[in-house]
């Protein structure tokens, strides 16, 4: 496929504002990607890479913008560049708004009708795929000299969306739930189906051509893979009576503070990952995580868990003490000296070669205390769990007291509470369904996104603070108010560092920032305002936590605010 064809089709797409027509383009573009499909297929969506897929492009904006100078000609520069990006407010117009260089090659002579020098969607992923793989010295400029390539054979409307695609802030209306609808329909597959097959293999490229070139029989062979993360599945807020009226009993878990991971390990040829809540590898900064994994596993298995901060004794230390470690690529063994975490795992999504997603719970934890026991016909009563390391403690009962009893020792052993889930619920990758809830000791937590802030005053006139919080809404980001308690000095210079990076306009003390960091916020009541964009206030909000294994898209909603004001 011409790449000017994909960038006319994502046009359509963008100026159509009816859902239902939207999967109609995205249809059609797939029946017409022929081989390209697979790369189409995440294109539309603003992917080069697979969603398990953690290579990246590691390209920042600026070099975006050097990129785009060099192919506009000699009189343009970034800053140029960067200037029309602060009066039109969006990098594919932009791109756009230049004459690019097919006039200083070949491109000047096709007219674009498919010439020899147009280029081609494979081209520019394949370009794409050798730009993310430039590494050591020199690799920026070579990611540069790559990328102005590409935007030297582009036309206006092919620079659109590159330069959309190569800072992922595609942003044409085409989300996940279009692309699945549109496979089904191009494909005449079953959703359900399509649906299943994305879950376990995180691949929308691989699910479309399969569905195209196998059908139904294709999709229903996807498993799971070792070394190929899915979603995790996610908790909503909940309380216990509404967890036993809907279910009759609950399963009750310990709640950790600590971060999530999935484990991946393979004993027969040796291989053991671990990735994180969005599926980035972080297996080289959690080396007791494989010390664990090969001492206990005997088998191929895919286990969901925590790994969590612990003192000399074992106890548990706070989260932010795990971020120490968390993604840590260098000094990782000094970094151990300072902070030990040990994994503690809470599901089993895969044994032995057989996929258990769609196992009830407490038959997936009965084949987890299986896997990691010593001696798995020994433990036989719940309280026997306790000797097993790495294993969630699990009681599954109907009565409110006991799990009263339940969260008090949770709290009094310093964790942060209990998990309340459906004994009877299958395992759903990347949903927050009512089938898990998190049960919060005190205070109620909001994890909102951060927008915006101020510059201090005095002693504090470097550091950035009082941070504009923000939820979800749809694709658009709703304020809900502003949060400058619970901060103290040290942790706000540690935020600002964390920020600084992510300013996009300053006006005096106040700075709009990209959408980038989440918060943990705790309050002590939502109200009614129109001061913000929301409709609603957070009252007495206190920071809590930087969840840095939160994106921005996986922060609260404007519905779960408007559900824990009701």
């Amino acid at each position: 496929m011409q790449f000017a064809t994909f960038a006319d089709r994502a046009a359509a797409i963008e100026a159509e504002p009816a859902d239902l027509e939207i999967v109609a383009h995205v249809t059609d573009l797939l029946r017409d990607a022929e081989a390209d499909l697979e790369i189409v297929a995440r294109f539309v969506q603003g992917r080069v890479f697979p969603a398990w897929d953690s290579t990246t492009l590691d390209i920042g904006p600026s070099a975006c913008y050097e990129a785009i100078a060099r192919a506009a000609g000699t009189n343009v520069d970034a800053d140029d560049v960067e200037d029309r990006l602060a009066e039109t407010g969006e990098i594919g117009d932009v791109a756009a708004s230049y004459d690019f260089g097919g006039q200083q090659g070949l491109g000047a002579f096709t007219g674009g009708d498919g010439g020899e020098d147009d280029l081609t969607v494979r081209e520019v992923y394949e370009t794409l795929c050798d730009l993310a793989a430039a590494e050591g010295s020199g690799s920026q400029d070579r990611k540069v000299d790559l990328l102005f390539g590409l935007f030297n054979r582009c036309s206006s409307e092919e620079a659109r969306y590159l330069a959309r695609l190569v800072l992922s802030e595609m942003r044409i209306g085409v989300g996940e739930g279009a692309v699945r609808d549109a496979v089904a329909e191009a494909f005449d597959v079953p959703e359900e189906e399509v649906e299943r097959a994305l879950q376990v293999s995180n691949d929308y490229g691989e699910v479309a051509r399969i569905a195209r070139d196998e059908g139904l029989e294709g999709l229903e062979a996807i498993d799971l893979e070792i070394g190929r993360p899915v979603q995790t599945m996610l908790a909503q807020a909940g309380t216990v009576t509404d967890a036993l009226e809907e279910w009759d009993e609950a399963a009750v878990e310990w709640k950790y503070d600590g971060a999530r991971i999935q484990l991946h390990h393979a004993p027969d040829d040796d291989t053991t990952r671990v990735f994180s809540r969005n599926m980035e590898e972080v297996t080289d900064a959690l080396p007791e995580v494989l010390e664990y994994a090969d001492e206990t596993l005997e088998e191929p298995v895919i286990l969901d868990g925590e790994v969590v901060a612990v003192d000399d004794d074992g106890g548990p230390l706070p989260f932010q003490e795990v971020l120490k470690r968390f993604r840590r690529k260098h000094d990782v063994e000094k970094a151990r000296e300072e902070v030990t975490v040990r994994p503690v795992f809470f599901d089993c999504l895969h044994a032995g070669g057989e996929d258990l997603l769609e196992e009830p719970l407490t038959a997936r934890h009965d084949r987890l205390r299986a896997v990691l026991a010593e001696d798995p016909d020994a433990v036989t009563e719940t309280e026997d769990e306790r000797d097993v390391e790495g294993l969630s403690l699990l009681w599954t009962t109907d009565d409110p007291d006991e799990i009263e009893a339940i969260d008090a020792d949770a709290l009094e052993a310093g964790h942060e509470g209990i998990m309340l889930k459906n004994p009877e619920s299958t395992y759903s990758p990347g949903r927050r369904g009512k089938h898990w809830r998190k049960r919060k000791p005190d205070v109620e937590t909001v994890d909102c996104v951060v927008t915006g802030a101020e510059w201090g005053e005095g002693r504090r006139a470097n550091f950035l603070g009082t941070f504009e919080l923000s939820v979800r809404d749809g694709d658009d980001l709703e304020t809900v108010g502003k949060v400058a308690t619970g901060i103290t000095d040290e942790k706000l210079e540690e935020l600002t560092e964390l920020l600084e990076p992510h300013i996009a306009a300053e006006d005096g003390q106040d700075v709009d920032l990209e959408p980038a960091v989440v918060f943990e916020v705790g309050y002590e009541e939502i109200q009614t305002s129109p001061t913000y964009s929301s409709g609603y206030a957070l009252r007495f909000p206190r920071f809590l936590a930087v969840r840095s294994d939160k994106e921005p898209e996986d922060a609260d909603t404007l519905e779960r605010v408007e559900a824990l004001r009701s």
